[in-house]
């Protein structure tokens, strides 16, 4: 249930309003804009009446929420979430690049791809120190020490940092060494990891499971922010389907989809969603004429002898050329990269 607050409605009101619903035995979540605050009911609602809350004072109407879905919706939140990360701002007109190599394999291969997204800018930098993977014999990452040569690269060059945690025992540590947690598209229904990182206020990075439906992405950010945390961006990887042409279906309806259900930054990820290096572009231009609020693009100095995604890599040089096209488009929808 969303209970909406009239313009003037005081302090006192909204404290009152809020002692009720907490002693009904349900937990009330706050949203306030720049007209109005929105108060979140978040609990099972069945035995609740609107209307009996439309009798306390500076409430302007209550309803309820047609989607199972609450604390994402816009019923709840109707403006767009801009989340702050290091000085970057994701959602609004801004649209942020996170790019870097699909894992960390050594010092030199992970400052060498800052350095050069950095060059071509690039905002955030994303690289896996945790690499869970389909089959047990494949590199699985650097762990602790990928981490701390991440926060290495991050002084370096001063670029917030995005990795995947991949464990709930995890994320304290993790979080300790990056900017923005990210879930991966095996985790996104993992409801132990999605509740831990709800725990923290690090800013959450959700991608979409592989055969998971829309709805089911936005229950899984549920989970994160009906545990305090709100800083959840949404990312469509592409979904798996029948063709075999690319690695995965990217579905580019997702993207008006959810920035029409949800607050939420929605991110583009165009390598995985295609699976194959020169396919990466031309998605990405499709993502940001679509709404996608930002991207996240595998880069490494040399895909051929990439530990992992390779073939969905790209060299820097072509990294230059996606971002200088995305600004153009980016540009024409009166946005800026």
């Amino acid at each position: 249930m969303v209970i909406v607050m009239k313009h003037q409605a005081s302090a006192e009101d909204i404290g009152k309003l809020v002692a009720h619903i907490e002693a009904l035995g349900f937990k009330a979540h706050l949203s306030s804009g720049a007209e109005r605050t929105i108060i979140g009911v978040i609990g099972d609602e069945r035995g609740l009446e609107p209307e009996n809350f439309a009798l306390f004072d500076g409430v302007e109407r209550a309803m309820r929420v047609l989607h199972p879905f609450k604390l994402a919706s816009r019923d709840y939140h109707p403006d767009d979430t801009i989340i702050h990360i290091n000085g970057v701002a994701v959602g609004g007109k801004n649209i942020p690049i996170i790019a870097g190599p699909c894992s960390i394999e050594s010092r030199e291969q992970l400052f060498e791809a800052a350095r050069a997204v950095q060059a071509a800018g690039a905002k955030l930098l994303r690289a896996g120190a945790y690499k869970p993977r389909t089959s047990p014999y494949s590199f699985q990452g650097l762990g602790l020490k990928g981490l701390e040569l991440l926060k290495e690269a991050r002084d370096a060059y001063g670029l917030p940092t995005v990795t995947e945690v991949i464990s709930p025992n995890d994320v304290t540590l993790v979080a300790q060494y990056a900017d923005v947690l990210q879930i991966g598209a095996r985790n996104m229904q993992n409801f132990a990891l999605l509740n831990a990182v709800g725990e923290t206020q690090k800013p959450v990075l959700l991608k979409r499971g592989m055969m998971s439906t829309i709805e089911e992405l936005i229950m899984a950010a549920e989970y994160i922010l009906a545990h305090g945390n709100a800083r959840v961006m949404l990312c469509e990887r592409g979904i798996r389907t029948y063709e075999t042409a690319t690695r995965n279906t990217f579905d580019v309806n997702a993207i008006p989809v959810l920035k029409q259900l949800t607050h939420l930054p929605v991110i583009a990820d165009p390598s995985h969603g295609t699976g194959h290096w020169n396919l990466v572009t031309p998605i990405a231009r499709s993502a940001i004429a679509a709404g996608a609020d930002g991207l996240i693009v595998e880069v490494h100095p040399d895909p051929t002898q990439a530990f992992s995604d390779g073939g969905q890599s790209l060299k820097p040089e072509k990294f230059a050329q996606l971002v200088a096209q995305a600004r153009k488009i980016a540009q024409a929808l009166e946005r800026t990269i």
